[in-house]
Formats: C-alpha cells, sequence, structure tokens
C-alpha cells in the first residue's frame, strides 16, 4: 500500500518539475501592484487617461451634479456623526472602566452603535464615489467619456478624510473600553 502511495507521489511531483520546460512561458505568481495597493487608499490615477498639459477638457455637467450629490452627502454625514460625537463621546470615555456587560458599558455599546448608524451617510458617499470612479475609468477605456477624473479624486479624497476620521475616533472609543 505505501508503495503505491510513494510511486504516485513521485509520478505527481515528476509531472510538477516537468512543467515549464517546454518552452512555454507561465504567468508569474508574484503580486502584482493592484494586489498590493491599501484598501481604502488613494487609487492612482491612470496616466494614459489623464489630459494632456494644457488641454483642458470641459466639465460634464452630469458627472459634476453628481460628484455634488455625494459631496454634500459625506458632509451631511460628517456633520450628524461630528454632532452625535460631540454629544455621546464624554459618555463613553466615562464608561472606561466600566465591567463587561454593567449598565454604564451596554449603554456605551449602544452609543457606539448610534455613532456608526450616524455615518452612515458619509461611508455610503465614499463606495459611490469608488464606484464612480471604476465606472468612469470604465467609460474612458469604451470611450464613451473623457475626463473627470481629477474631479472624482478630490471628492474621494475628501470624502475618505472625513471617513478615515470618523473611523479613528470610534477607534479610540472603543479601547477606551474593556472587551469582553
Amino acid at each position: 500500500m505505501h508503495r503505491r502511495l510513494l510511486a504516485i507521489a513521485t509520478l505527481l511531483l515528476s509531472a510538477c518539475a516537468s512543467m515549464g520546460q517546454d518552452g512555454r512561458s507561465y504567468p508569474s505568481l508574484a503580486r502584482r501592484p493592484a494586489e498590493t495597493a491599501r484598501v481604502g487608499g488613494e487609487v492612482p490615477p491612470d496616466p494614459a487617461a489623464q489630459p494632456e498639459q494644457g488641454e483642458a477638457r470641459p466639465a460634464d455637467p452630469a458627472l459634476a451634479r453628481e460628484l455634488a450629490v455625494l459631496a454634500a452627502q459625506a458632509d451631511k454625514g460628517k456633520g450628524a456623526f461630528d454632532a452625535l460625537y460631540a454629544q455621546v463621546g464624554p459618555g463613553i470615555r466615562g464608561a472606561s472602566g466600566a465591567a463587561v456587560s454593567s449598565e454604564a458599558w451596554v449603554s456605551a455599546q449602544v452609543e457606539l452603535a448610534r455613532l456608526e448608524e450616524a455615518r452612515y451617510d458619509s461611508v455610503f458617499a465614499l463606495a459611490s464615489l469608488d464606484t464612480l470612479y471604476a465606472n468612469r475609468m470604465k467609460a474612458m477605456a469604451d470611450g464613451t467619456a473623457q475626463g473627470g477624473l481629477a474631479e472624482i479624486l478630490a471628492a474621494r479624497t475628501s470624502a475618505l478624510a472625513a471617513v478615515d476620521g470618523q473611523n479613528d475616533r470610534i477607534d479610540d472609543l472603543k479601547a477606551a473600553l474593556r472587551q469582553p
């Protein structure tokens, strides 16, 4: 029985070792730049998709309207979060010494959930801007749209800064509380 398994394993390993010796080039298994990009980080603009120096492309009115709506939504989420954070932050920090499952700890968890909910508009706007960027890149590749990436990236950078700030503040509050 062991001899059969050894023979099969040897046969399989010899087949693997002979791959690639036929002169064909197999794709590398190394990570591509897109696979190592930071999730939620900056999206590097495609130089080929950018207008040449001195070439001014007129702004797409539909894109400008969509960006204005998403920027307003991100600002609305930021405002709602900031107002609620000022209201509940001190109470959550006050529960830092409370035992897990105590009334103060549970109340702090409820307030954290309210903070998460208050930032919905900011997070939704950021996700929509990411989708808009991807769709615009596809439309540019198809030749059905021109430009607009710089405007999308500017709006995305602003929304990302708001969401990152909210994440940091929520993480700080969570770190102050005892964990179960």
